[in-house]
């Protein structure tokens, strides 16, 4: 099993922009989205170092940890540490995902395309981060 961190407030896929040069229309990605997409590779990589990526079905589990608002009051922010009151807040949940997932492609995996079990999660807490999992469908230690 893989496990690693992402620190700070999760981030979420941007929509790709357009713009035309010399008359064509190109499409890109903005760069609030190439940043986090950079924080997500450099985390891994610290974290984890280079090993070859995986090539078979992989199961990911997301758990997006949000700094807790400093106006909430004594009960809500505990109520929000305890997890009965949990994040509906954006970025979504398959925005997340996403922005996870297409880091990670070619480093951690060959493909997003091998994910068979997603699991995404959001939380409150003192110390904003992303978790990230990733293990092998089959059970074995990677």
């Amino acid at each position: 099993m893989i496990r690693f961190e992402i620190p700070g407030e999760p981030g979420a896929k941007g929509r790709p922009r357009f713009s035309t040069f010399g008359g064509h229309p190109t499409a890109y990605t903005d760069k609030k989205t190439r940043l986090y997409e950079s924080l997500v590779r450099d985390a891994y990589l610290q974290q984890v170092g280079n090993p070859s990526p995986i090539q078979k079905e992989i199961n990911v589990e997301i758990n997006a940890y949000f700094n807790i608002p400093k106006s909430a009051s004594k009960k809500k922010r505990a109520d929000m540490e305890s997890g009965k009151i949990r994040p509906v807040k954006r970025p979504d949940t398959d925005n997340i995902a996403k922005i996870v997932l297409d880091s990670l492609n070619g480093i951690a995996f060959e493909d997003d395309k091998q994910v068979v079990e997603l699991t995404v999660t959001k939380r409150y807490s003192e110390r904003p981060r992303v978790e990230v999992s990733i293990w092998e469908e089959s059970g074995e230690e990677s």
